[in-house]
């Protein structure tokens, strides 16, 4: 059995009378590239922010590489590597500068010049970091959290914000991590890059974690049929779209409807008999394959949205 990198027993931390982390449980093996998924508010920075010892728990036990989190904990920060939802930089430093300065911060650091190949900034190493854009700010900012070669990376968010383009090229970062067989946790409410990037996820939603294993057992799991989206430009008065041919179930979340069919072909033909009766306002329909984001839907009712 592969030793866990992180055990949480029962968290729970509140803010007054909110309670941001409601009793979680779950393990981050060793070597695998774990995933806390939901919206903001869910409780996943809190989560990863009493892991990094910057909260204390309310209660509940964890452990990471073996050892109580704290403040005072120095050992353990050595043995990390963290980024930051925002990462504050010195902006007139080069890239190269600024991760010669914070390597000087640790006992050991990794090699600078290849830890700037590895986030594919070797053509911005002599450029200020004001001069880099939104998606290279991020890349430096997980080449920062890799400075001092940790056994744990922590990413909380880490490719919020950024454009397509952008948050790919990160997703390559993140698996150059895994190859080096290095133990990855991170933080998204982007569930396609949940599924692309990690081993295992853990889904959570108003601090309760409602899912947690790999992505495609999951989506196994849950779901034997056929997701259809109907995106409606109006109300649909009166149509109950769980009677129409093969559909299983079906779920709105305001202007799209969701159903999953076990005869597609017919449920679409159904959907395409109503629009032309003029019963059904239809937009557009997409035929697609069940993914997390389905997973998320059916056990919450809603999607995940920033």
């Amino acid at each position: 059995m592969t030793e866990a990198a992180i055990t949480v027993q029962g968290l729970v931390k509140r803010y007054g009378e909110v309670t941001a982390v409601d009793g979680i449980s779950f393990e981050v093996r060793r070597g695998e590239v774990f995933g806390l998924l939901g919206p903001n508010g869910a409780g996943k920075t809190t989560t990863v922010e009493c892991l990094e010892g910057l909260r204390v728990p309310d209660a509940g036990e964890i452990r990471v590489l073996g050892e109580i989190p704290s403040p005072t904990n120095y050992a353990l920060k050595a043995k990390l590597g963290i980024q930051l939802q925002e990462t504050a930089f010195l902006s007139r430093l080069t890239v190269e500068e600024t991760l010669h300065l914070f390597g000087q911060l640790y006992p050991r650091h990794r090699n600078i010049r290849e830890l700037i190949e590895l986030v594919a900034l070797g053509e911005k190493r002599k450029r200020q970091v004001r001069e880099l854009s939104g998606g290279q700010r991020q890349r430096l900012a997980v080449a920062l959290a890799m400075v001092n070669d940790p056994e744990l990376l922590v990413l909380d968010e880490p490719t919020a914000g950024l454009d397509p383009q952008a948050r790919r090229a990160l997703w390559e970062v993140i698996l150059g991590l895994k190859q080096e067989q290095k133990t990855v946790l991170l933080t998204t409410h982007y569930l396609e890059e949940a599924e692309y990037l990690c081993d295992r996820v853990a889904i959570l939603d108003h601090g309760h974690i409602i899912a947690l294993g790999p992505p495609r057992e999951l989506v196994a799991e849950h779901f034997r049929e056929t997701p259809i989206e109907v995106e409606l430009s109006g109300p649909a008065d009166g149509v109950d779209f769980s009677h129409l041919p093969g559909v299983a179930r079906a779920v709105s979340d305001r202007e799209v409807v969701v159903l999953y069919s076990t005869a597609p072909t017919e449920t679409i033909r159904a959907v395409s008999r109503l629009a032309e009766e003029g019963k059904l306002p239809l937009r557009d329909l997409v035929l697609r394959r069940p993914s997390l984001e389905d997973v998320y839907l059916l056990l919450t009712g809603r999607r995940i949205r920033e």
